[in-house]
């Protein structure tokens, strides 16, 4: 699903050679780096570079990776992937199961303000509360949020920032396909998001990866309007492929009076998990 030798060459595409103190002019062809370049600057051979591209080098030392990752301007999260491609011939990671403990269901069910889910590493949402139900508008059992943005264009809408939603989805991908080269099942979501979705394809070409971080997130529901939220992730304990989300609003703000909305109205139509809400829509109708 991914290799060491096509992130290096994706990295090393996008330096700029002036940033390093190499003279460009208009004869040069090559976008970013030459590999004799990156080898001159990282202190390693051009062959051994040129094999490490190639993926017929051996594992490379911390030493040369702290190295390649100085010269390629790796952040963080980009550098600790690129360990881990290094080192998939020796140790593979085994693709965690995706059972959710009856006490974090319990957690869900005390946060009552706020929609909460729980993903796993794939994007499945594996539970979810009462509210992230009426904001999704389906059961949350069931749902992949990747499969969700990228190929169910009837609800493309949801996501009021779809185009970073589509960034921040793939770099993920890219980040657990890293730590989990052998999940079969996580293959099988590439391979189809891929052949579904142009967008998909080109920016899985890019070899981006992204951590999953706390941030805005914003939703255009069909029935309360923009809701700006703020995702919280929470790890937990002994499950490192699963995350608690909270998407919770500012106090006082337009968003909160919109879950508050939106949790009445959930009520009123009886169905917590509604995949047409029909109910609600004739509730509104009434209502105006």
């Amino acid at each position: 699903m991914d290799d060491l030798a096509g992130f290096l060459r994706t990295r090393r595409s996008r330096v700029d050679p002036a940033a390093v103190g190499i003279p460009t002019d208009s004869r040069r062809r090559v976008e970013g780096l030459r590999r004799e370049e990156v080898a001159h600057l990282s202190g390693v051979s051009v062959d051994y570079y040129v094999r490490l591209e190639q993926g017929r080098a051996t594992q490379p030392s911390e030493q040369v990776l702290d190295a390649l990752a100085r010269v390629l301007g790796l952040d963080e999260t980009e550098r600790g992937h690129l360990d881990r491609l290094a080192r998939q011939r020796r140790r593979r990671a085994k693709a965690p199961g995706g059972r959710v403990r009856p006490e974090l269901l319990r957690v869900l069910d005390l946060v009552t303000d706020a929609p909460a889910l729980i993903m796993d590493h794939r994007l499945d949402v594996l539970a979810g509360n009462r509210l992230a139900g009426l904001l999704y508008g389906r059961p949350m059992p069931g749902l992949n949020t990747a499969r969700h943005i990228f190929l169910d264009e009837a609800e493309r809408g949801l996501y009021a920032d779809w185009d970073k939603c589509t960034l921040d989805v793939v770099g993920h991908l890219r980040l657990a396909a890293g730590k989990y080269p052998e999940d079969p099942r996580l293959a099988s979501l590439i391979g189809e998001l891929a052949m579904g979705s142009e967008r998909f394809r080109r920016l899985w070409a890019r070899a981006d990866v992204r951590a999953r971080t706390h941030g805005r997130k914003a939703y255009q529901h069909p029935l309360v309007g923009l809701l700006e939220l703020h995702q919280e992730n929470f790890a937990l304990p002994d499950e490192p492929s699963m995350e608690l989300l909270v998407l919770s609003a500012t106090p006082g703000s337009p968003a909160e009076d919109g879950l508050r909305l939106l949790a009445g109205l959930g009520a009123v139509s009886g169905d917590a998990h509604p995949a047409v809400n029909t109910q609600v829509r004739e509730y509104l109708n009434d209502a105006h």
